[in-house]
């Protein structure tokens, strides 16, 4: 179709940041059923009707024949809201082929690249039928935080997540919820060709390490990103859920720190547009890098945003946040006091990292880092899980479970001290880190048979992470590239305390763990009592 060039006041697009005049043009295209196999859009190959298409700002829809006109703005990116029952073409890259820039006058100059001079020569869109959502629902595979430095670590990362994953899992996408690498953005292209290996279509979110430093304003700053995976915010559908997928990194160029958690005005304006399309009992699953809660008792998302979003979504009783970033894991649940005032607290899931604490930590046989995260959470990746009926499960998968060690499960990990003094005043404790475990999570514990008793959910260092802290500590060497993160206090550990006043010699504890992310998990261990002669 054609596309007529034209100058427009910036006002008219709205354009963040841009000149007074800025170059602009009207996107004319059609949305169509690939059938043929061939590139561009065949004779018999029809028009899909009642398709959104963005430029990142304003929505519209196809018409009868899969027709759509936009107006389109130099710095734009026009895309496709996927619909139910299809997916993309793949690039050749591998990743989905969903978007268009619009950059006639090039980026500015950036060390990874930015956006060359950019005209689509046509404006066609196309989509292929997918298979049917199962009856029971779908699956996702949420990763975060692959964040690799080099290509050793992207290495840990195929041999670590990817392989035992191939061929073995039933989601129907996945989504990287920022940092794909630790601000080298040359290794993108190694990173996509292992993630390729999943066989499903990838939609990531940027982080703050995929930004352009050298960016002098925020505007700038996710140009070499969008270069490789197009808009930095966009939704699709899928098996009658909604997922919106945005960058909410505001680069602050010379400020320390050098960025916060926030979203700007073409997002807010695009989530409004899109939103209003949605009926109100839909599941909305919205994926940023950065969380909507502060850390650390500061500001690290804007509250004003913040509170405009959560307006935005006061109509949905059904919203799941998925974030990354903080390389440990927790659930969170937003009230009144961060400005949700909805029927029942907003839940955000704080998703663990792939590279768990940076691809740190004492390496195993295979030559992988430990990578314990700081809050004692094995690395590993999340997998959602969406019914029929909008409702939604999660799960944590650790990339790695020693084997024949019943005191760490793919749900928890257990740390009891090996022996204790018989008779000893009982103020040693048994830990169990579950590691999807919230306010709401049952933990108990019994030993050798006896009845079971509540564990207390404590706010502290995981003993495990302790214990190789502490070998970091006392080793000659380096035991690693870089040794473990510090233990910092964890969402998710149980303390029972231990008796004893029982028998001298080996005795069992079991623990079992209730709750809506944990279903029903299990663990055990041994400590022993010793006697212990008196002076």
């Amino acid at each position: 179709m054609r596309a007529r060039s034209a100058l427009i006041l910036a006002a008219l697009l709205a354009w963040p940041g841009a000149a007074p005049a800025v170059t602009a043009t009207i996107a004319e295209g059609v949305v169509y059923l690939e059938t043929d196999g061939r590139p561009g859009r065949g004779p018999d190959e029809p028009g899909v009707a009642g398709v959104l298409v963005s430029n990142g700002r304003e929505l519209v829809r196809t018409d009868a024949q899969g027709r759509y006109r936009l107006a389109v703005a130099q710095g734009q990116t026009v895309f496709v809201v996927k619909p139910e029952g299809y997916r993309f073409p793949a690039r050749a890259n591998g990743l989905p082929d969903f978007w268009k820039h619009y950059f006639p006058e090039g980026s500015p100059p950036l060390r990874y690249g930015g956006i060359a001079p950019t005209v689509p020569e046509h404006w066609d869109f196309a989509l292929e039928r997918a298979p049917a959502t199962p009856a029971h629902g779908f699956e996702v595979l949420v990763f975060s935080d692959t964040q690799v430095k080099n290509l050793r670590d992207v290495d840990y990362y195929l041999r670590d997540v990817v392989l035992p994953l191939a061929g073995r899992h039933a989601a129907t996408f996945g989504t990287t919820l920022g940092d794909l690498v630790n601000d080298d953005m040359s290794l993108y292209g190694a990173l996509d060709a292992v993630t390729g290996r999943l066989g499903v279509p990838w939609f990531p979110v940027p982080g703050n390490h995929d930004v352009d430093q050298d960016a002098t304003r925020d505007e700038d700053a996710g140009l070499s990103w969008r270069n490789a995976y197009g808009p930095d915010t966009y939704a699709l559908e899928e098996g009658g859920a909604s997922f919106v997928f945005m960058d909410d990194v505001v680069h602050l160029p010379g400020q320390r720190p050098s960025y916060i958690g926030g979203l700007r005005e073409d997002q807010f304006a695009f989530l409004e547009a899109y939103l209003a399309t949605l009926p109100p009992e839909r599941l909305v699953v919205l994926g940023f890098h950065i969380p909507l809660f502060d850390e650390d008792g500061r500001e690290t998302f804007r509250h004003a945003d913040r509170e405009r979003l959560f307006t935005l979504l006061a109509r949905f009783p059904r919203v799941l946040v998925l974030s990354g970033h903080n390389h440990t894991q927790r659930h969170y649940y937003h009230g009144p006091a961060e400005g949700w005032h909805g029927a029942a607290p907003l839940h955000e899931y704080n998703v663990g990292a792939v590279c768990g604490a940076f691809w740190s930590g004492a390496p195993d046989a295979k030559g992988i880092p430990d990578t314990t995260m700081a809050d004692g959470t094995p690395n590993g990746h999340a997998l959602l899980r969406v019914a029929a009926d909008g409702s939604y499960a999660l799960e944590w998968h650790p990339a790695r479970v020693p084997q024949d060690d019943p005191a760490f499960t793919r749900a928890m990990a257990l740390h009891a001290p090996r022996a204790l003094r018989r008779g000893a005043y009982p103020s040693y404790g048994v830990y169990a880190n579950v590691f999807m475990g919230d306010d709401g999570t049952e933990v108990e514990y019994r030993i050798d048979g006896g009845p079971w008793r509540p564990m207390r959910r404590v706010e502290r260092p995981d003993p495990r992470l302790v214990l190789e802290n502490v070998a970091d500590d006392l080793a000659e060497t380096p035991r690693g590239y870089d040794r473990s993160p510090e233990a910092r206090p964890s969402m998710h550990l149980w303390r029972g305390v231990l008796a004893t006043d029982l028998a001298p010699g080996e005795h069992h504890v079991e623990v079992r763990a209730r709750g809506r992310w944990v279903g029903q998990a299990a663990a055990s261990t041994t400590y022993r009592l010793v006697e212990v002669a008196a002076d």
